[in-house]
């Protein structure tokens, strides 16, 4: 049987409106580049060895119509001046040979610095507990985030965010997305 494990991941984002709903989540994907994909959803693992690459690295790989699974954050809203905000965050571990984690943040109400720094903190909070590194989680993003680097066991973490607040008679969409790809 053919294994089915990412070998390539790349993060990507964007902001749709439209009077329709599911139009402004089109859009939103059109202008993160992966409109023209058929989109499944998956969990919160980064395969060991998954290599990031740059969004247009990815999407030049990309084919019309193909199956792609990603981790996706989705926020919408109809109601004027409502802020929404999607954002995934990732954490890689130091050792190649062993698997991160992706979070997906999505709600109302929330900046950008906070929708980031909350997927960063949940990717590497998941990831932290699997390396055996127990951190308090009432602490601010920027003190655990320090814990975690300098442990050693975890070599980076990241986020892609997208917020916009809604607008009269429209709905908005915010995506953010790993899109996985496969050699």
């Amino acid at each position: 049987m053919k294994s089915f494990v990412p070998t390539k991941v790349f993060l990507t984002k964007g902001l749709g409106r439209h009077k329709y709903q599911l139009k402004s989540f089109e859009e939103a994907l059109r202008v993160a580049g992966v409109a023209q994909q058929n989109i499944v959803q998956v969990s919160s693992i980064l395969p060991p060895k998954c290599r990031i690459i740059t969004r247009g690295k990815g999407l030049e790989q990309l084919i019309p119509g193909e199956i792609c699974y990603c981790v996706m954050a989705r926020a919408d809203t109809n109601e004027q001046g409502r802020l929404v905000a999607s954002s995934v965050g990732i954490a890689i571990p130091k050792d190649k040979n062993k698997w991160g984690y992706l979070s997906e943040v999505h709600g109302h109400g929330m900046n950008s610095t906070e929708a980031a720094d909350m997927a960063e903190d949940l990717a590497a909070g998941m990831l932290g507990t699997t390396l055996g590194l127990e951190v308090d989680p009432n602490k601010a993003w920027s003190e655990k985030e320090q814990v975690y680097k300098s442990s050693g066991l975890i070599i980076r973490t990241s986020n892609i965010t997208q917020t916009a607040r809604g607008q009269k008679n429209l709905w908005t969409t915010t995506v953010a997305i790993a899109m996985f790809l496969f050699d």
